[in-house]
Order: structure tokens, then C-alpha cells, then sequence
């Protein structure tokens, strides 16, 4: 079973006690740490076996899968996770303003509001990121009204024209 597979069985098999909520915590506080050296040192790019990144970053090899799981989707180029083994050599590639997106994407104002932030994007660019970000999840109806015009462009309300 691959370290990826490993992970996902260790996410599934969870429920509401006491181990869960520990594992939780445990990958919270890892996943913080990893970000906060990775942000403070303006680290752009991780490079290595996965085994010796995890050690770097005081995770076992599932968890660093875990993190690798997460910040996939803010790398230049996302790595193959199903195929990861301990011997495993990855290049991460980090883009930071799609990093800090996707934070705010998973809700995470633990990692967005990070101060080793400060060092990688101004204040300017992390509000222009906010502002994207609410921008492309804004919540927008394409439904017509029954009194607004009719789209087909005859000038009749939409309710004596298509939607009679």
C-alpha cells in the first residue's frame, strides 16, 4: 500500500473520539510548523526523498504525505502522490500567492495568518488575494425574474413572452 493510499485509509477511519481528535492536533500543529519554517525561511522549493523531507519537518512519512496532499494544488507543478514511497525523490515547486489562495480556500486562518507571512507577500498583495478569492466565490443567480425582460430580446417582461 502506497504512503498516499496509507494516508487516505488513516482520514477514513476516523470518527469522533479521543485518538481522532489527538491524530487531528498532532497533523494541525506538524502541518503549522512545516508552513511556518517553509514561510520564515522563504523556502520556494523542497527538494529531496520523502523520507528525509519528513524527518526535516518532524512528521512521520504518512503525515508528510498529508502535508504533500495539501499544498499539491499550490505547486508550479503537482507531484503524482499515488505513486510516493519513502525512497521516493520529490521537487515541490512552491508558488506562494496560489499557497496563500488556497489557504483561504480551506478555511485555514491558522495558516493564512501566519506572521511569517509578512516575508513573502506585502499586506497589499495578501488583500489583493482576499479580494480574488471572494471574487471568484461570490455567489452569482443567472435566473430570470418574472418581470425582467425576456432574454431573447423581444422587449416583453419574461413572464408574457418565453416564461408564459
Amino acid at each position: 500500500m502506497s504512503l498516499f493510499e496509507q494516508w487516505q485509509e488513516k482520514l477514513q477511519n476516523q470518527n469522533n473520539d479521543i485518538k481522532t481528535r489527538e491524530f487531528l492536533d498532532n497533523y494541525l500543529s506538524k502541518e503549522t510548523e512545516a508552513y511556518k519554517n517553509i514561510l520564515g525561511n522563504n523556502t520556494k522549493v523542497l527538494e529531496g526523498r520523502v523520507s528525509d523531507l519528513a524527518k526535516q519537518y518532524d512528521m512521520d512519512e504518512i503525515t508528510f504525505t498529508g502535508f504533500l496532499d495539501g499544498i499539491n494544488t499550490s505547486l508550479e507543478s503537482e507531484i503524482d502522490l499515488q505513486d510516493l514511497t519513502s525512497e521516493s525523490e520529490i521537487k515541490l515547486n512552491i508558488d506562494f500567492e496560489k499557497l496563500y489562495y488556497n489557504m483561504l480556500g480551506a478555511k485555514a486562518p491558522w495558516l493564512y495568518n501566519l506572521d511569517e507571512w509578512d516575508n513573502i507577500l506585502s499586506k497589499e498583495e495578501r488583500v489583493a488575494i482576499r479580494k480574488q478569492f471572494n471574487e471568484d466565490h461570490r455567489a452569482v443567480s443567472t435566473k430570470v425574474g418574472r418581470n425582467d425582460p425576456c432574454p431573447c430580446g423581444s422587449g416583453k417582461k419574461y413572464k408574457k413572452c418565453c416564461g408564459a
